[in-house]
């Protein structure tokens, strides 16, 4: 097992640049995860550590070993895709051994490893069938059996779960954990989703437009995001912002909700100025009153339900309720919340102010 560190690592496609000058290093058996919107550069970074994107610039190791120019099949990496990509004419055995058995392997090297990975992944019932007999979970576990096998330095996961419906994500979630759990090797997960990504990561690497915006632990990032977009990006339902203007006594006022001041120690632009206030649905409470928010709609999911609201500048805002209370959509409701877990951006470059 390795570590993985990129320096200055840039790809082009001709004039086009598309990851910008990344420096990230992920520890020995870590879980990283690179998360962010579709076209943020996610799966091409992830197919820059596999070798399966030739690096412009700057340089990829994988323990104290550069691969910027090594071969794919010579980096000790395993790549699991989005699709299976099984051969459907072999068993699920067959398939995961097929990669040692082309490199030569002994057979009882094959079937020691293979049985190994069945057992940990829980496939020795399914070992003699084919992929078609098998559910889309089941597939994806053969897809990771296969991986294992190899015992590469580095496993690498490029949207594994995005094919499966709901309730196949949250299961195949939980035994990748317990997977890094029991191996405890190096891995690198893509994905859109940042619950997975909240779920899974020991690291998670927010993208954007080929930059990374912001490396931490999961609560770091929900607890202390840098800049609007992380704030907005990690946590769910996604966080609220509302304009508000800076007054002379350093105060806060929100004109959307009523003129809500909120007092903060926070060093903010000049006085008269404009800041965004962020605002986790979680922290926020609803009470009726002649307030000029709307609740416009509510969903029931059981044990919370989500307020959706339109405060009166048109501003939209969702709030977790937890209360079950009977203010009906339709009311005009009056919105509270504690200063402290206010946080503030700059209105123009974004940037978390502190």
């Amino acid at each position: 097992m390795s570590g993985v560190t990129l320096k200055n690592a840039v790809k082009r496609y001709g004039d086009v640049e598309v990851i910008h000058d990344v420096d990230l290093a992920i520890d020995d058996g870590e879980f990283c995860v690179f998360v962010g919107p579709s076209g943020c550069g996610k799966s091409t970074l992830l197919r820059m550590i596999a070798g399966l994107e030739e690096t412009s610039e700057g340089q990829i190791n994988i323990g104290r070993r550069d691969v910027t120019k090594v071969d794919a099949s010579e980096r000790g990496v395993a790549m699991v895709f989005q699709t299976y990509a099984l051969y459907p004419h072999m068993s699920v055995r067959e398939n995961m051994g097929f990669g040692l058995r082309m490199n030569g392997h002994p057979k009882a090297e094959i079937a020691a490893k293979v049985g190994e990975a069945s057992k940990i992944l829980k496939l020795d019932p399914y070992l003699d069938r084919k992929p078609k007999a098998l559910s889309g979970g089941q597939r994806q576990r053969v897809a990771i059996g296969r991986a294992i096998v190899r015992g590469p330095k580095v496993f690498l996961f490029d949207e594994p779960l995005s094919n499966l419906d709901a309730e196949l994500r949250v299961d195949m979630r939980v035994e990748i954990a317990r997977l890094h759990k029991e191996i405890g090797a190096t891995m690198i997960y893509v994905t859109h989703d940042q619950v997975e990504a909240m779920t899974l990561a020991d690291k998670i690497v927010v993208l954007r437009a080929g930059k990374i915006e912001q490396v931490g632990s999961p609560m770091d990032l929900y607890n202390d995001p840098d800049n609007r977009f992380v704030a907005g990006f990690i946590g769910s339902p996604a966080m609220n912002f509302l304009e508000g203007l800076v007054q002379d006594n350093g105060d806060v006022v929100l004109p959307s909700l009523d003129g809500r001041v909120v007092s903060t120690s926070v060093a903010l632009p000049v006085k008269g100025g404009k800041v965004l206030v962020g605002l986790r649905p979680q922290n926020l409470r609803i009470r009726e009153g002649n307030g000029s928010t709307l609740l416009d709609l509510r969903e029931h999911l059981g044990g919370v339900s989500y307020d959706y609201l339109v405060a009166a500048g048109g501003e939209k805002l969702i709030i977790e309720n937890r209360e079950q209370d009977a203010i009906a959509e339709g009311s005009n409701v009056i919105v509270d919340f504690d200063d402290c877990d206010a946080m503030f951006f700059d209105a123009a470059n974004e940037a978390r102010l502190r």
